[in-house]
């Protein structure tokens, strides 16, 4: 079976802001013993890390995506801390560069989040760079959906400076993997005079997608793919309301 890109994990976030930068200073620690300290290293948080790093209506993350930018001693830096911590070889990878939300223009528009041990820089993205990224892929069974919601009640940010972020980022908004969606979900959010309703609409819609497709996974249904579980999940839910 075709499946999507870690679907299976579970819907619980094992990274707390806490947790990211005690792992990310740990990981500074480490690089800088492995590496030396004459050439630093740069990694861009993208995705929920990049959420939980700057914002507070999502308090964890189940993974942690990034762009690494570093010499050779990061990747025994990264299997070191996952020793420590019992964690994932890959807790920290780059395989969103994979999917739809990828764009030669990220680090471009990365900002300062954190340095430690004067050698490893982490960056993070401006809200509506982060909004950007998530209406590039909007998977119904992950958190795309609220998490969009949950930067823009928090931020503030127009609709304008979205709208500029996905051109940045992607050249246009009709690039996009599903732009009718996205201009759906964008009308609804400025039209809301309560977007924490909203928010919690579409959280719990997530919720129900990823139980379906957890079940459908545990069915064995080989006719699940990544271009069509989107579609899969809107046909179980109209038959459940049937």
């Amino acid at each position: 079976m075709m499946l999507p890109e870690n679907h299976s994990e579970k819907f619980a976030d094992p990274y707390t802001r806490e947790k990211l930068e005690e792992i990310l200073k740990k990981l500074g620690k480490t690089f800088r013993k492995l590496n030396g300290t004459k050439i630093p290293a740069e990694i861009v948080l993208v995705g929920g890390a990049a959420i939980v790093a700057g914002f507070g209506f999502r308090e964890s993350t189940s993974n942690i995506d990034a762009l690494v930018q570093a010499s050779s001693a990061m990747k025994d830096a990264i299997h070191q801390i996952a020793e420590q911590y019992q964690l994932s070889r890959d807790w920290l990878n780059q395989d969103f560069k994979k999917t739809a939300s990828y764009s030669d223009h990220i680090v471009q528009y990365s900002v300062p989040f954190r340095t430690f041990s004067n050698i490893l820089h982490v960056r993070t993205l401006p809200a509506e760079y982060v909004a950007a990224m998530k209406f590039a892929f909007l998977r119904e069974y992950k958190y795309d959906f609220s998490d969009i919601v949950g930067v823009v009640k928090e931020s503030g940010i127009s609709k304008e400076r979205i709208i500029e972020a996905v051109n940045n980022l992607y050249g246009s908004w009709d690039r996009l993997t599903r732009p009718e969606e996205g201009k759906r979900l964008l009308q609804d959010i400025y039209a809301s005079d309560d977007l924490e309703h909203l928010y919690r609409k579409y959280r719990s819609e997530e919720q129900e997608s990823f139980t379906i497709l957890k079940n459908l996974d545990e069915k064995g249904d080989d006719a699940l793919t990544r271009d069509n579980v989107n579609d899969v999940i809107a046909t179980a839910k109209r038959k459940m309301k049937q």
